[in-house]
């Protein structure tokens, strides 16, 4: 139940729950079809990958000026690994390609390798990844059997927590800075084990002070417009 007004020509916060199997762009398509007849700005702090759900930062109107002070926040995300196996994108988007013996995993092994990927470390962005390379996407070439080499980046992982290990599969906690991939790092942590990891599910919990808690459901917001719509008769901004 969704009560409260809206200013979404000057400026609305919303904080979204993305769905399963959605991209950023789509829950930002589904916002602003609902917004018309207004011609509005929307935009997302913080790309969610199709197969991550969780907390999805849409501004409107004049506060999408301020979207990169948004992205630029922390971030905390829940999720499961799945030890023995690699993907080529490093999650579920695609099909396993290599398969890995997991009998001499232990939890002792599993705990400690949580210690090269806290603090600051380096990473290379998955190949299949929204980073532009000589201005393409590197899913793009991908996608076309391309093999091209990102650039390592720099990030920040303050807390990175094992929550239940029930092999092969491994949940966690991780708290983490602008920019970094989950998926990569559950990558290079398989490695870390001489064995092999993907990503199967993702969570993003919180992005600075914003909480997964707080958030709306596309559906419930999208329903509470088309009501509103029908009730006023209007075409002005809504709730103004």
């Amino acid at each position: 139940m969704i009560d409260r007004e809206f200013n979404f020509t000057e400026g609305e916060l919303l904080l979204i729950n993305k769905p399963y199997q959605w991209t950023s762009f789509d829950v930002v398509g589904k916002i602003r079809n609902s917004l018309k007849p207004l011609k509005l700005k929307v935009g997302h702090a913080g790309t969610l990958d199709p197969l991550a759900t969780g907390l999805l930062i849409i501004c409107t109107g004049k506060l999408t000026k301020q979207i990169d002070t948004f992205q630029a926040q922390e971030k905390e995300y829940t999720g499961t690994m799945v030890l023995g196996a690699t993907t080529p994108s490093y999650d579920m988007e695609t099909v396993v390609d290599q398969e890995f013996a997991i009998d001499n995993l232990t939890e002792e092994a599993i705990y400690a390798a949580t210690a090269p990927f806290t603090g600051d470390i380096q990473q290379y962005p998955p190949a299949h990844s929204a980073v532009k390379v000589n201005g393409e996407r590197l899913y793009v070439k991908a996608r076309r059997g391309e093999e091209t080499e990102a650039r390592l980046r720099f990030v920040s992982v303050p807390e990175f927590e094992i929550t239940r290990i029930d092999l092969p599969e491994v949940d966690f906690r991780i708290v983490c800075s602008k920019g970094t991939y989950i998926r990569s790092l559950v990558s290079d942590f398989g490695k870390h084990l001489n064995n092999g990891a993907y990503l199967s599910k993702l969570t993003r919990t919180r992005s600075g002070e914003f909480s997964l808690t707080n958030a709306l459901e596309v559906a419930d917001l999208v329903a509470f417009l088309k009501n509103k719509k029908e009730i006023e008769n209007i075409s002005a901004p809504i709730g103004v």
